[in-house]
């Protein structure tokens, strides 16, 4: 039998900072279902609906981000990802999200902040798309780490 290096060491991971992470992209998707419906119409008579969605994508990409660097480097002991692109395939392979998953929220056109600029730039009326696809994702992100630090004996808090 083979043993992956999950199983022959101890995981470190700080669950807290992990936590920590959780909480503040939990209030960002309640933010991105607050602001109800999006089209080309809202976001050109309020410019500032953009701006929120985009800054409040980039956090959320930012977070995940760091917990898939975080996540990999204390399961899978390799040096953390580069890219986000790379980071969310280590999540996926550390366990911490599913495969699927993992390539939702890591397009190979760009981050959801970066398409939603795209799109306030060109073509206002797919926002609501790009916005309703990273919600969705960022809000089973959210479900899926939360029920792998629950199942899961990630290590102590360092």
């Amino acid at each position: 039998m083979t043993t992956t290096r999950a199983e022959a060491a101890p995981v470190t991971v700080d669950r807290a900072a992990i936590e920590h992470r959780l909480i503040t992209m939990r209030k960002s998707v309640v933010q991105l279902d607050s602001l109800g419906r999006l089209d080309g119409a809202r976001l050109e008579n309020d410019p500032g609906t953009g701006l929120a969605l985009e800054r409040v994508l980039a956090l959320l990409h930012d977070l995940a981000l760091a917990i898939n660097r975080h996540v990999s480097a204390g399961v899978l002991g390799e040096a953390p990802p580069q890219t986000p692109t790379t980071s969310f395939g280590a999540a996926a392979r550390a366990g911490l999200i599913d495969a699927e998953l993992a390539a939702a929220l890591a397009p190979a056109d760009g981050p959801h902040h970066v398409l939603l600029q795209l799109c306030l730039d060109a073509e206002p009326e797919q926002v609501a798309g790009v916005v309703s696809a990273a919600r969705n994702g960022y809000r089973d992100y959210v479900r899926q780490v939360t029920d792998w630090i629950t199942a899961s004996t990630p290590g102590p808090v360092v």
